[in-house]
This record gives C-alpha cells, sequence and structure tokens, in this order.
C-alpha cells in the first residue's frame, strides 16, 4: 500500500461509526444478536462457536462483534471435558484461519500490481495476533503487498497453543479477563496508536524521498 496510515484510518472510522450507530439505537449490539443465534443453533454447539470465532475474524466485521468474548463464556459455562476443550480448540482455530484466508484473500483482491516476496517475520506476526481485530488487519495488508500464503497456515498453528491458553485463563480468572479485551475504549486507544505511529512513518518516508526527488529534477535540469 503507498501509505502506512491508509488501513488504521480506515479501521479508526469504521469503528468509531459502528460503536456510535450502537450507541444511538440504529444498530443493535453485536451482543444481542450473538444471543439471537445461539438461540436458533443451541443443538449445533461446535458449528455455533465456528460462525462466532468467524465473525469476529473478519476485517471490519469483527469491531461489531465480540466473538471470542461470547464464544469462550458460552465454552466455560458448558462445563466442558478436556476432550471438549481440545475439539473446541480446534473449532476455534478452523474459524480463524478461514477468517485469516479471507482477509488475506480481499486485500489481494484489493491490491495494485505490488508484488513483494520477502517473508513474513515472525515477531511481526506474533504482535499482530494480540487481538483479532489486529490479524485481520495484518493478514489483509499481507494480501495486499502480495506476501506469501503461508503467513495464513502458520497463523492457524500458532492459533492452538493460543487458543487452549485463552480458554483456561478464562475458565480460572474468570470471565471479567475477557471483557477487559472486548473493551471498546481499549480496542479504540490501540487503533489510535496505530494511526499515530502509521502517519509517523508516512511522515518519514515523505521527507526521505523529498531529497531524491529534488536531485533528480536537478539532473533532469543539468541534462
Amino acid at each position: 500500500m503507498k501509505y502506512y496510515s491508509t488501513l488504521p484510518l480506515t479501521a479508526v472510522v469504521a469503528f468509531s461509526l459502528m460503536t456510535m450507530l450502537v450507541h444511538f439505537g440504529v444498530l443493535p449490539p453485536g451482543l444481542s444478536l450473538l444471543d439471537q443465534i445461539q438461540g436458533q443453533m443451541d443443538d449445533y454447539f461446535y458449528l455455533l462457536i465456528m460462525i462466532i470465532i468467524l465473525l469476529e475474524s473478519i476485517v471490519y466485521v469483527g469491531f461489531y462483534f465480540p466473538g471470542q468474548f461470547f464464544a469462550v463464556v458460552l465454552v466455560i459455562t458448558s462445563q466442558p471435558t478436556m476432550t471438549d476443550v481440545i475439539a473446541l480448540t480446534f473449532a476455534m482455530v478452523l474459524a480463524a484461519t478461514l477468517g485469516s484466508l479471507i482477509n488475506y484473500s480481499i486485500g489481494r483482491a484489493n491490491s495494485d500490481k505490488f508484488n513483494d516476496k520477502s517473508p513474513t517475520k515472525l515477531k511481526h506476526l506474533l504482535l499482530a495476533m494480540i487481538h483479532m481485530n489486529s490479524l485481520a488487519f495484518f493478514m489483509l495488508a499481507q494480501g495486499a503487498n502480495h506476501r506469501p500464503m503461508r503467513v495464513v497456515w502458520l497463523a492457524g498453528l500458532l492459533n492452538l497453543p493460543y487458543y487452549l491458553a485463552l480458554i483456561a485463563a478464562t475458565a480460572f480468572m474468570s470471565e471479567e479477563v475477557m471483557q477487559i479485551a472486548e473493551n471498546s475504549v481499549l480496542v479504540f486507544s490501540l487503533l489510535a496508536a496505530w494511526l499515530i505511529v502509521a502517519v509517523t512513518l508516512d511522515v518519514r518516508k515523505h521527507r526521505s524521498s523529498q531529497p531524491a526527488a529534488a536531485q533528480q529534477a536537478t539532473d533532469t535540469i543539468v541534462d
């Protein structure tokens, strides 16, 4: 992408718009819709979990649905056995990986012809996996830059221990842990910080390109 700030700017706008629409009653809260979905799919528990995680893992849509919080609460209240926890973990990972693949494909389909074959650094992927929404935008950027698709499968593998730890942590430390992670103020703060960093990078990029452009213009005049 031409500007680092493109994605975080659209993310801040989308998140702010959705929050306002919910606040003023134009849209119902995402949790209420998830409750309705649960009421209609009580007999298909694993499919329900997959749909919830998939909804949050899709870029922009994830701002509306607090999927991880809702899914983990469902898991805890169902009092699963260790076998159930493992099966549910695989269901969550499958849904999250499918979401990453969708985001990657969206980015690739809407990018320019730019083709960057350089490998993705593991530390950047791990940083993006701090939150479902950050991973969604990370995968969108990977697709837009035509990075190798193996980053999608790598994220899926890393999600296996992540979701196991997530379920265990919520079971032992209560639902408040996930409520903090899904707090709208926290999400907005993270998006704002991302935008500030991206704008800073854009400014630096612009300043560094000015001397090169000036030198090229001088060479053209001399010639």
